[in-house]
């Protein structure tokens, strides 16, 4: 399946490279509401509140009234999760707020992780798995915290409803996603498994899909690659 991806910044849809370089930017909201309005799920992150730098809190519940969204982005409590499904999020995407790192390591933040499935359903529950160079990146991608996805999954497995694994090192780009990553992951658990970054043509969401991985994908949609 393809979920394409809706990322916000300083009140527009934007693509970046990497999460850092700015490609494309769009302010046409209707037209892209209008054009994944057939999809049974989108992705909308807000790309200023995971980089602590403000909020597009009023878009991010315009889009989620009229899309079927997963939100992420900034949502660090579970009264935040809840705001956003209550302003009309199927999910909510947690991040960074699962992971934490002292100086006696890094691990994952299972008492948050457990705390927001009690508060609002682990099916409503999509953990963000972000990694550069294998690890995983937090804060908007701009830190990392020494876990592989490989260590991390089996212990959110009880808490959440699905995985969100994005490739950084390709995010932007267009080469591709590596598919024996994903074969990897898939077997790591037994909930719905979703992965980004690179993802360019429909005979790579095939691929994906046989594996029963499902695909979200935003650049090469809004370049054209991937036909919307």
């Amino acid at each position: 399946m393809l979920i394409p991806s809706i990322d916000l910044m300083g009140g527009r849809i934007v693509q970046l490279v990497q999460g850092e370089k700015l490609r494309l930017a769009f302010d046409d909201f209707e037209y892209w509401i209008e054009k994944f309005s057939h999809y049974p799920l989108v992705q909308l992150i807000d790309l200023d509140a995971a980089l602590r730098q403000g909020d597009n809190a009023a878009l991010v519940g315009q889009f989620a009234k009229r899309l079927p969204c997963q939100v992420g982005g900034g949502i660090h409590t579970v009264e935040r999760a809840r705001q956003v499904l209550d302003a009309g999020a199927q999910r909510v995407i947690l991040g960074s707020a699962l992971f934490a790192a002292n100086a006696a390591g890094a691990r994952v933040n299972v008492e948050f992780a457990a705390n927001a499935a009690e508060a609002v359903g682990a099916e409503k529950i999509v953990a963000g798995i972000d990694t550069k160079q294998g690890m995983i990146a937090v804060k908007g991608w701009k830190a990392q915290v020494a876990l592989t996805p490989d260590e991390a999954m089996p212990q959110l497995e009880p808490f959440v409803g699905a995985y969100l694994y994005t490739h950084v090192d390709g995010e932007g780009l267009l080469g591709g996603f590596p598919l024996a990553v994903a074969q990897r992951l898939r077997a790591l658990t037994r909930r719905q498994l979703i992965v980004a970054g690179g993802i360019r043509g429909q005979e790579e969401i095939d691929a994906l899909d046989a594996m029963r991985v499902d695909a979200v994908a935003g650049m090469a949609v809004y370049t054209g690659m991937l036909k919307a």
